[in-house]
């Protein structure tokens, strides 16, 4: 199977965008001076416009030929995204491959799965979860009817192991 089929799916839910008010949380937990990646990511991403305002950002898309399991920027010091839904548990691999601290915006879901659980069975799982659900925008249309929370997914990255944020709609 090619790396593209992998990271992305025929379904609707692999290509869906972040709002604004769900990247902000994250932002006042980036180190200082730190370079963020942003793997699944193109410039118009609000995770690209949001944190380029405090840090400098590089990102990449498969879109643009950077395919994230062989693709890597020159330099970087953290990892923040939405990545595809599908084959988390390979994202997560490559993430903590790394050895370096990212934060991964997902569903709260995949905490019933069995990957989370031996992924970070020795390292400490960090979650930075919200007070209400995220409205993504998926093809262009904001899903005003979610099923499921989200949190980022973090590792060495949140200053302790939980952290519950409050989130507005109206902050962008």
């Amino acid at each position: 199977m090619k790396s593209n089929e992998i990271l992305y799916s025929k379904g609707n839910n692999d290509e869906c965008h972040t709002p604004g008010y769900a990247v902000l949380p994250i932002i006042e937990y980036i180190p200082q001076d730190a370079i963020v990646w942003c793997p699944f990511d193109t410039q118009e991403s609000r995770f690209v416009s949001e944190i380029a305002k405090e840090n400098k950002v590089e990102f990449s898309h498969i879109r643009n030929g950077q395919d994230f399991y062989y693709y890597e920027p020159e330099k970087w010091d953290v990892i923040i995204s939405n990545p595809p839904y599908t084959n988390k548990r390979k994202i997560f691999e490559r993430c903590l491959e790394f050895n370096k601290p990212f934060a991964l915006l997902m569903s709260n879901t995949w905490l019933n799965d069995a990957a989370p659980k031996q992924l970070f069975m020795d390292k400490d799982l960090q979650l930075l979860m919200f007070d209400k659900r995220i409205k993504f925008n998926c093809n262009g249309v904001v899903n005003n009817k979610i099923t499921f929370s989200s949190s980022y997914y973090c590792w060495n990255f949140l200053p302790k192991q939980i952290i519950m944020e409050i989130i507005s709609e109206n902050e962008l």
